[in-house]
């Protein structure tokens, strides 16, 4: 039979008149008895977890009761397998109705080895599969809007590149790219920058606010300016505004049927807003009694979707009571069945507990990634060399994009027979879009978790995005996306999703004039974020054979290139060939020596040779071992010279305090403290940010005199 319904526009929303008269739906009987099934499971599921919480059995538990009628009606109107999405802990009746079985779900509440979305590695309620195209959930709010919006520049890209061999099993025409969210996390910057994006380059993305009124206990009206994100936002260019009560489960497939249709045809993005409920508190580490009246909770229980969605199906003779009881009963056993089987799940073996923070098939330290060098050409400086790498790579790879702030040559594509191109602030990646289309080499706006978070989502479709970070001092803003998602993913999924991609950015000091917010160095901070490789090369042909790893890797790769090296003439080298690549986690000796070893990176290893050589005059033999990657550092060879020594300095631009030489130093003492003849010397940049005038600048950060001190010292103990 037919079903007509209304859109309702909420109480604190104006009506959405600009879309005429109300749609109707196609919705038989069978499908509204499914319907309920869902939104019935879906609760029944949330009640099992909060008994076996009660019962210590799981160990946390958060609920979407309240929103099934919408995220059921979400589930029907997409199409599972062709269509992306990107999920939040609120979803399990989308999750239920795209084909998540009941089983599944309680396997992540008990922490299961064998989950299929999580292996026991993150809490229960955030949704991930492959074979469904949910793309694996982190807990931060906000985050995944910037990764529907790559996912959607996925499915363009491999609409566009026809280079790209496998493109047509990787995208559907008219896919779209759906991401849901809370009222309170439309308060994120990353929901603005999301916008902004799917707007500007008109993504299919659709976006659905589940408005329950709160963000834990703050209300919308303290959230959102005047209450409403639909009326904040329905200026955006190309954006249709749909608004809806998500309590209602037919108005709610009417309203999104119109929402995804208007992005399947390629018309921009949509966002729905629908009203739903919380009948449970956030979450059971809350207690909504704190701050919810007894009238307005009675007034949301009146609202509940399921007892609305029985007492429609009842009152239209779609079901009687007794077939609607004989479903309660169906859904109480397969939840019971399910349980049971969960409860008696193999966990995961202690030993595996590390496992998968990396790529466990791809290892760039192995001998596959120890290419030699083919030199040719005349020496050249540090940017013609990764320039060039990034030329090579992105002929050999179709499936590279290269894309952050000022990268293009020029936007406005028309333009390029009048004018050179910027390619960068310091023109690294001058020429590429010229020679490999505006498609594959981009601007993005001014907003690094934008350009991060996208990367991500084009990496998860098997898009290798090589992204700019124009300063590492403005690196800050993608903190979240590179701590909680990118490092996260492939751990957090079980090594069911990963996200390759590669940030470059220009690091440290010694420019004159840089100051505070242009020469910081921060390797350290990095390191301490498990699932990314660092890397951190002083010369040109190191920068070109480590880049070229850093792109075939197949993890996360943090790539920092020093701008005070980019041009000098002390570290050109010969470009060595396409094929050429240097493995992680091998350091190159620079300088050999018998009476003390300078470990260092970056600008410090030119200033530790200056230092050796005039060591040298004073019969000091000094050995310099540039480490070029951190995460991994080589251990082995770090060990070999400690041993040969016997005296140990590191020597890095970062500050001394909390530094990459602390880590280093201190495991020299655990385990090497017996070949020691000398306390370890550590020498560094002061605890103060760097300064603009010259004299502060060089007196802040660590010079070859200060290396040259501490060589003295330590051969002198």
């Amino acid at each position: 039979m037919k079903v007509s319904a209304t859109r309702h526009a909420p109480a604190h929303a104006r009506p959405d008149s600009a879309h005429g008269s109300s749609p109707t739906a196609d919705l038989g009987a069978e499908d509204l008895r499914r319907a309920y099934r869902l939104m019935l499971t879906s609760r029944r599921l949330d009640d099992k977890e909060v008994q076996l919480k009660n019962q210590s059995q799981i160990y946390f538990q958060i609920s979407g009761a309240g929103h099934e009628a919408l995220l059921v009606a979400s589930g029907m109107a997409l199409r599972p397998g062709s269509d992306w999405v990107c999920a939040y802990y609120r979803d399990r009746a989308l999750a239920l109705t795209l084909g998540v079985t009941p089983y599944d779900m309680l396997l992540q509440a008990v922490g299961a080895k064998d989950d299929p979305a999580l292996h026991g590695r993150q809490m229960p309620s955030h949704w991930g599969s492959t074979a469904l195209n949910i793309i694996s959930q982190g807990s931060p709010t906000g985050t995944q809007c910037l990764h529907a919006v790559g996912a959607a520049e996925a499915g363009v890209l491999y609409e566009q590149i026809e280079s790209i061999p496998d493109r047509a099993s990787k995208f559907h025409h008219d896919e779209i790219v759906y991401c849901s969210l809370g009222d309170g996390a439309t308060s994120e910057g990353e929901f603005w920058e999301s916008l902004n994006t799917a707007s500007n380059r008109q993504l299919p993305v659709v976006y659905v606010v589940e408005d329950n009124g709160y963000a834990i206990s703050v209300p919308v009206e303290v959230q959102t300016p005047g209450g409403s994100i639909s009326n904040l936002v329905e200026r955006f260019p190309h954006l249709k505004v749909v608004r809806v009560d998500g309590c209602d489960f037919v108005a709610s497939f009417v309203a999104l049927q119109e929402a995804i249709q208007w992005a399947r045809d390629r018309q921009g993005p949509a966002l729905v807003h629908a009203t739903v409920v919380r009948p449970y508190s956030h979450s059971l580490s809350d207690d909504e009694r704190l701050y919810k009246t007894v009238a307005e909770r009675t007034a949301e229980a009146a609202r509940d979707p399921l007892p609305k969605m029985r007492a429609f199906l009842l009152a239209e003779g779609l079901a009687t009571e007794a077939e609607l009881d004989s479903i309660a009963e169906e859904v109480d056993r397969e939840v019971a069945d399910a349980t049971e089987r969960a409860l008696k799940a193999e966990r995961p073996l202690r030993s595996t507990a590390a496992d998968w923070v990396f790529s466990p098939d791809v290892d760039p330290s192995s001998a596959a990634f120890d290419t030699p060098a083919e030199p040719h050409g005349k020496p050249d400086t540090m940017v013609a060399a990764i320039n060039r790498t990034l030329k090579d790579e992105m002929a050999r790879n179709p499936r590279i994009v290269i894309f952050g702030e000022d990268v293009a040559d020029c936007s406005r594509e028309e333009h390029l027979s009048e004018i050179s191109g910027k390619g960068g602030v310091f023109k690294v990646t001058h020429g590429l879009q010229r020679k490999f289309g505006s498609a594959r080499v981009f601007n993005s706006p001014l907003a690094e978790a934008n350009i991060v978070g996208r990367a991500f989502g084009m990496a998860v479709r098997g898009i290798k995005p090589v992204v700019e970070i124009q300063f590492f001092d403005y690196i800050w803003p993608a903190m979240m996306q590179i701590r909680d998602e990118i490092t996260m993913l492939r751990y957090r999924s079980g090594n069911t999703f990963s996200c390759p991609m590669v940030i470059r950015t220009p690091i440290g000091g010694y420019l004159r004039g840089g100051a505070p917010y242009h020469s910081q160095s921060g390797e350290s901070i990095f390191a301490h974020c498990p699932g990314i490789r660092i890397v951190f090369p002083c010369t040109a042909q190191d920068a070109a054979g480590l880049l070229r790893t850093s792109i075939r890797c197949d993890d996360p790769v943090l790539f920092l290139e020093h701008k005070h090296l980019y041009r000098q003439t002390y570290n050109k080298g010969e470009y060595p060939g396409p094929d050429y690549m240097i493995p992680f986690g091998k350091g190159a000796l620079r300088r050999d020596g018998t009476d003390v070893v300078v470990l260092t990176w970056g600008a410090l290893v030119q200033r530790s040779l200056v230092a050796a050589q005039q060591a040298e005059k004073e019969g000091l033999s000094v050995a310099v071992f540039d480490l070029r990657t951190l995460i991994p550092y080589d251990w082995a060879g770090i060990s070999a010279l400690v041993q040969k020594t016997n005296r140990v300095i590191v020597a890095h631009e970062d500050q001394l305090t909390c530094g990459f030489g602390a880590e280093i130093a201190a495991r020299i003492a655990d385990e090497l403290f017996h070949h020691l003849d000398a306390p370890i010397r550590r020498v560094a940049a002061l605890d103060c940010p760097v300064a603009y005038a010259p004299d502060l600048e060089e007196e802040i950060l660590p010079q070859s005199d200060d290396v040259l001190h501490a060589v003295r010292d330590v051969c002198r103990y």
